[in-house]
């Protein structure tokens, strides 16, 4: 007789969980129980989102360049101040100069001279004469000097008035783009999440006229093996948020030829307590998750956020929350394009 078949066991779940554990304990990096989030249903939906991070981009580079000619502004403001003292001094003395030369006369500069009694007194009285013209000559350059400035740093504070004039209408102009492309999405605004009582983050470093320096994905991916990458900004971004007590799984670097996670700009950071992304929140993961979003937002200027999406809404410096609805479902049918199960965050 034929030997009896034997049907392979299944394995037990206790091995699954010990190659889980064992992948951790080697890499060092959390596996998560549910697969990526799928944020990007469709093409329609790709995009709007190409067009978000480019009008987010531009919006936080007009910001920061409006900002930088107040800046200059105030500077310059001060160094007319400055300057027109000067002058006031400088006209003062010159016209007491002039009065006086106006009394004397040079005839009577020139008697002076004539009645020196020796060579010696009129050598003497000749070096006097030389150090109160230099005197005088300087006193006369200051004041033209000064007025030379008053006329430079004029016309520094209207050029940096212009400029933040030409900023301000390109801010409306982002803002209108931003509006009109998350239109299609029934993007009409929303009081979103915001919380005064949320921690402030430590500023991430700028240029030292204010605006924000350019990155690229340099830097080891806290949440992922190597070659995963992210920029230094997104990686301070990820620190203060742990450090604020948000450390719940989060991946931040994945693969592929746009938008802002394979730029290594992203993160999603998953608010259900047991790790992983998948399902709707609910209770406590759905006030993490609030709590998260408010952090970013409140943050905004001092992490070089670009936009925030969590639970059927997006935030932008633009225009603030707005409706967010990619599947145009009923929010939370899809849970990772509905961002109902994580918090994404990008930065500039």
């Amino acid at each position: 007789m034929p030997a009896p078949v034997r049907r392979p066991r299944s394995r037990p779940a206790s091995l699954l969980a010990a190659v889980l554990a064992a992948v951790v304990l080697i890499t060092g990096f959390p596996v998560s129980a549910y697969a990526e989030p799928n944020e990007i249903p469709n093409a329609k939906i790709a995009q709007l989102r190409q067009n978000l991070e480019s009008v987010a981009g531009q919006y936080i580079e007009a910001e920061a360049a409006f900002a930088k000619a107040k800046k200059e502004q105030v500077a310059l403001n001060q160094r007319l101040a400055a300057a027109e003292n000067r002058y006031t001094r400088s006209r003062s003395g010159v016209a007491k100069y002039a009065a006086e030369a106006y009394k004397t006369g040079r005839l009577g500069v020139v008697g002076v001279m004539l009645n020196a009694n020796s060579p010696d007194d009129f050598l003497g009285r000749s070096a006097a004469l030389e150090r109160m013209t230099a005197r005088d000559e300087a006193r006369i350059g200051e004041m033209v000097a000064a007025r030379k400035e008053i006329q430079e740093a004029k016309a520094a504070v209207d050029a940096a008035v212009a400029e933040q004039a030409k900023q301000t209408k390109e801010m409306a102009k982002l803002r209108k783009a931003a509006e009109k492309a998350l239109s299609a999405v029934g993007g009409e605004a929303t009081k979103g999440w915001v919380e005064p009582g949320s921690p402030l983050a430590i500023p991430a470093p700028r240029n030292a006229d204010g605006t924000w320096p350019k990155e690229i994905c340099s830097i080891n991916d806290p949440t992922r093996p190597a070659p995963a990458c992210i920029t230094p900004r997104l990686l301070h971004a990820y620190e203060q948020a742990r450090k604020a007590n948000f450390k719940r799984y989060t991946a931040c670097w994945r693969p592929g030829d746009m938008y802002e996670h394979p730029k290594g700009r992203a993160c999603d950071f998953a608010v259900a307590s047991g790790g992983g992304f998948g399902g709707t929140a609910s209770g406590d993961a759905r006030t993490y998750g609030n709590r998260l979003a408010a952090y970013f937002v409140k943050n905004a200027s001092r992490l070089g956020v670009m936009y925030v999406i969590w639970f059927c809404q997006v935030w932008l410096p633009s225009s603030g929350w707005r409706k967010y609805s990619p599947t145009g479902s009923k929010c939370g049918d899809s849970p990772s394009s509905d961002h109902t199960d994580h918090v994404h965050l990008s930065v500039y």
